[in-house]
């Protein structure tokens, strides 16, 4: 089961969840990690990857926008098949050719004031999109031998370098999974980045990829990545990767799977058990969230913002789905946008707007 169908196929556990919840008396504290605001960029997404997100060197443009138009953060969710095999046997084989593409996003980051997040959406052992690795990261020593070697590796490369200009964010959304295998994993993982660089911030996704805090971690690591997504008939409408044979045309607020979705929903599913984790002390950050391009542009931009409110009111910062292509600001090919030409790109300038605002 994918990402996107395991998360539609638990939304009605969500659903029930949250109709019987309460608010939570006791305030948050305040979030331990700053208010990250930005984008993902998907050059070293997926090796080899073409289409819109081809793999090559960042574009300093990018930087320049990003942080022209306010915003501060960059999450770079990266395969290390960009360099290196995905044979066991060549796994602690590097290409340094294509980790200084690496090396030029940080540099880039600083000299624009945006902090670079790094992050492995694949790391040997596991990536939650196909294919599938040659061996479990979660039940492989072998696996999580070259994990280690890998964030080793870019602890080294980035050591000295403030926690205001880099962070890592360990395994893009780690599911099928149990707590107690994943915590050991990250522990790991933490041992090995902390032997080379003691002080590296460090984050790690929620379970369930990306939706379930992990209680476990609280001390382990200095923050947790949440996501947001749901309800999914309107973040992913008719999107061909999501199991949905007949779609409902999509409004905001929106009655979906037994349940009206609305901000008093979100807030119940998505943030209040992350406020539980907040007041353990460790810091929240949306690693990713948006809405793909088939949802009317109104109703995006009306669900965006029900979640830019709750997210500012928690005091927690967020990342796009992306920067360019479906789900992003920049050459988003949605039907029903008048995009205004920004140096040869199109972009959506009401939904840059709208983030601004937040």
């Amino acid at each position: 089961m994918n990402r996107r169908s395991f998360l539609l196929s638990t939304t009605a556990a969500s659903t029930a969840f949250a109709l019987a919840a309460k608010a939570n008396p006791v305030a948050p504290l305040p979030n331990a990690l700053p208010r990250w605001r930005g984008f993902n960029l998907l050059e070293k997404f997926i090796a080899g990857g073409s289409g819109p997100e081809p793999e090559g060197p960042f574009k300093e443009r990018d930087f320049d926008w990003i942080a022209r138009w306010g915003f501060n953060f960059i999450r770079l969710p990266m395969s290390y098949r960009c360099w290196a095999s995905g044979d066991p046997s060549t796994w602690m084989n590097l290409n340094e050719v294509k980790l200084k593409d690496v090396d030029q996003a940080v540099a880039w980051g600083k000299k624009h004031g945006l902090h670079v997040n790094l992050n492995l959406h694949r790391i040997p052992g596991y990536c939650v999109n196909p294919p599938a690795e040659p061996l479990s990261l979660w039940t492989d020593d072998r696996a999580l031998e070259a994990a280690v070697f890998h964030w080793k590796h870019l602890a080294q490369r980035y050591k000295g370098r403030p926690n205001t200009e880099v962070s890592f964010d360990l395994i893009n959304e780690p599911a099928n999974v149990d707590e107690a295998s994943y915590t050991r994993v990250v522990k790991a993982l933490v041992a090995g980045i902390h032997a080379v660089d003691p002080q590296r911030l460090i984050i790690a996704d929620g379970l369930q990829y990306g939706t379930q805090p992990v209680p476990s971690l609280a001390g382990v690591v200095g923050g947790q990545s949440t996501r947001g997504y749901l309800p999914m008939s309107v973040s992913h409408y008719k999107a061909s990767w999501v199991n949905i044979k007949d779609w409902q045309a999509p409004a905001w607020p929106m009655a979906w799977m037994g349940a009206t979705w609305d901000s008093d929903m979100l807030k119940k599913v998505n943030i209040e058990p992350w406020q539980a984790l907040q007041r353990k002390g460790v810091g929240v950050h949306v690693g990713e969230w948006g809405c793909f391009n088939k949802t009317p542009h109104d109703v995006a931009l009306a669900w965006m913002e029900s979640n830019l409110k709750l997210w500012q009111e928690a005091g927690w910062g967020w990342s796009l789905w992306n920067f360019r292509g479906s789900f992003g600001i920049l050459n988003s090919d949605r039907p029903d946008v008048n995009y205004k030409n920004h140096q040869g790109q199109q972009l959506d300038a009401d939904m840059l707007a709208l983030l601004r605002r937040y």
